[in-house]
């Protein structure tokens, strides 16, 4: 016996048209059929006969009213809908259609000066028929071509699931009974991988409910239904819920053995970002910090939307993602600076794909990647005249710590001699904007890496001093923020891989603390501190509170849904080493100097007033920490640093003894 859907893609593919137009004649049909149906029913029902005279004196209205109501539908755009993706708005847009329909044919009919015409429910009974009709079709042949398309379409995704051998559903729970988790159970309910068991939702009202015929239990029943129905898998579909109830859940979800798996959020799903069913494990990045604040539109594109825009060290962790944001804020042209080859090119690749890809980025920018050093001052003017930059965002550095402890000139030269050329060839060529990204070891630095940067920023505070002054200059100012998650030698990374080797976990202190925020939210709170700019601001950026790095390892431990290996728990799997402080590392990192900050205009942008360096013992210390750093004279080179940075204190401070493991 042959399937109803592959009997309707014979039929489509039997008839001589091409298959879009041949799926609007069948839908037209059956359309039409309908039609003939809700003018039938009206007479059926009242005068209770099939075929009454009334019926039979009228039928001269039926190919009236079917030809109405198909050009009616097709002028308004009704065929030309994807049926697929058939919802409530394009249903109720639906009954002004008929409404028109049954209006124009209740003309004719009086036009026609018919002896006989239709009792006058007759035209109230219609339209409902008629419209209920229609929609029920829609919604019928909507659920019908998802399944078909989900399960039993000719596609690829098809063909390969028809080629793997055939595997048992996977029990699975769905936590959330809201907006979010009704999409997901209306895309997921005849998918072959999910056996849909039951909703769970931390609302006791809806208790004993159901959602799409799934029953809804308490949160206070997760237990009981993982040990009744073998729940193996469980979708997260809350995504407007708070995050600390996010990670509260996907930490005791993880820690019953059970897989977890997030849906999107709404408001991806509603761009097209992200289709409901892009589900995606348990990351940690998603669960550390706080819940971000949606940025300002008009703050973003201020300092960069329609202008030249160029971003040192572009291949960077937080370069790269400044260019990601940057580029959706439509620039004329982003300069991509870079010393490193491997890191251009793979940024300027990720960037051509979203130019391709991306919806709106229609209008492409000039995209302009290029190889050089920040050091290297004539060159940069060249650049920055040569493309008409208005906006500098300075990202290139080194920032490891215990690497530019070890290699200290290296680290000067980089970090401090190349923000001074930076700096100068900005003000040369008398740029909009110069924007420098610092960070949270520059404040009372215990190492050379947290001390050049605070040397970096009294470089940017003098210049803006000196523009102020003057009248002419870009606008200067600094954004200082912790550490991002992601980034490249932070600690997520790495305990990722430590727990893909099976442990230990490696951490330097029981009490060291950290700052932590994603890479897209700094990257996007950096562009609107900019666009907050008028010279010499020391931006902060709110980082939430501080997380003790031993609960971050434990965290990740549960979540790779390991058993963490301690005093208490010998038989666990995964245990954590405390390895001592690193030369240069502290306890706890700050984000101000003084005493005090004041807020801006946006809540996470804080302002910091600090004391700056005379312009003329800055310039004269810059000269002596250049003719250290030519002779690569280490020791004067960092005594040169601690007079720049005088609450700079090497191996003081924050820093603890060695534990022993």
């Amino acid at each position: 016996m042959i399937r109803p859907d592959r009997l309707v893609l014979r039929l489509l593919e039997a008839l001589p048209f091409p298959e879009v137009l041949s799926r609007r004649l069948l839908l037209i049909a059956l359309d039409s059929a309908l039609f003939v149906f809700s003018f039938w029913l009206p007479f059926a029902l009242r005068l209770n006969a099939p075929f009454s005279p009334m019926l039979r004196s009228n039928l001269f209205l039926l190919p009236l009213a079917v030809a109405i109501g198909i050009a009616v539908l097709g002028i308004s755009g009704w065929y030309r809908g994807l049926t697929r993706y058939t919802g409530s708005h394009a249903l109720y847009a639906l009954l002004p259609r008929t409404a028109s329909i049954v209006l124009l044919v209740l003309l004719v009919s009086t036009l026609s000066g018919h002896d006989d015409p239709p009792f006058r429910a007759f035209w109230l009974l219609f339209w409902l028929f008629v419209s209920a009709a229609l929609m029920a079709s829609r919604i019928v042949l909507r659920d019908l071509l998802r399944y078909w398309l989900r399960v039993r379409g000719d596609g690829p995704a098809a063909v390969a699931l028809a080629s793997r051998p055939a595997s048992p559903k996977i029990p699975t729970l769905v936590f959330g009974a809201g907006q979010a988790a009704s999409l997901l159970l209306s895309e997921l309910r005849h998918h072959p991988r999910f056996e849909l068991v039951a909703a769970v939702d931390d609302d006791p009202t809806l208790s004993g409910r159901q959602l799409q015929q799934l029953p809804i239990h308490s949160s206070r029943d997760l237990a009981a239904l993982i040990d009744r129905h073998g729940i193996r898998q469980v979708l997260l579909a809350i995504p407007s819920a708070p995050l600390v109830r996010r990670r509260e859940l996907a930490l005791q979800l993880r820690g019953m053995g059970l897989t977890v798996l997030l849906m999107p959020s709404l408001s991806r799903i509603a761009t097209g970002e992200q289709a409901v069913t892009d589900l995606r494990p348990v990351a940690i990045e998603e669960l550390l910090g706080r819940d971000p604040s949606p940025p300002d539109p008009d703050l973003l594109r201020l300092p960069v939307c329609g202008r030249s825009v160029l971003v040192t060290g572009a291949g960077g962790s937080i370069g790269s993602e400044l260019c990601r944001q940057i580029l959706r804020q439509q620039p004329a042209r982003l300069v991509l600076l870079e010393q490193s080859e491997a890191g251009l090119y793979a940024i300027e690749q990720e960037l051509l794909g979203s130019l391709a890809t991306e919806p709106g980025l229609h209008s492409h920018p000039l995209l302009i990647p290029l190889l050089g050093d920040v050091r290297d001052q004539s060159r940069l003017q060249q650049l920055l005249l040569e493309h008409n930059v208005d906006a500098l965002f300075h990202a290139a550095a080194y920032k490891h710590v215990p690497l530019v402890e070890g290699n200290i000139c290296a680290g000067l030269c980089n970090n401090l001699l190349g923000t001074r050329s930076v700096l100068e060839a900005a003000m040369a060529c008398d740029l909009e904007r110069f924007i420098l990204i610092s960070t949270d070891k520059a404040v009372r630095p215990t190492n050379v890496m947290g001390a050049s940067k605070r040397a970096c920023e009294l470089l940017v505070q003098a210049a803006a001093a000196r523009i102020t002054a003057t009248g002419a200059g870009p606008v200067c100012s600094m954004v200082r923020f912790g550490n991002v998650l992601g980034s490249s030698g932070s600690v997520v990374p790495l305990f990722r891989e430590q727990i893909a080797s099976g442990g230990p976990l490696t951490v330097t202190h029981p009490e060291i603390t950290r700052y932590f925020m994603t890479i897209p939210e700094a990257a996007q709170l950096v562009l609107q501190a900019a666009g907050l700019a008028q010279g010499g601001e020391v931006f902060l950026l709110d980082m939430g509170e501080p997380l003790r790095i031993v609960d971050l390892a434990r965290q990740m431990v549960r979540l790779s849904g390991c058993r963490l290996r301690d005093a208490n728990h010998p038989d666990g799997d995964i245990s954590i080493q405390f390895t001592g402080l690193r030369p240069g590392e502290k306890l706890y990192e700050e984000l101000l100097i003084g005493d005090s900050d004041c807020p801006t205009a946006h809540p996470l942008i804080h302002l910091a007033h600090e004391s700056a360096l005379a312009a003329d013992r800055l310039s004269e210390l810059m000269d002596q920490m250049e003719q250290a750093l030519a002779v690569w004279d280490e020791q004067a080179a960092v005594a040169v640093l601690q007079q720049l940075v005088p609450e700079y204190g090497p191996n003081t401070a924050n820093n603890e003894p060695a534990i022993t493991p």
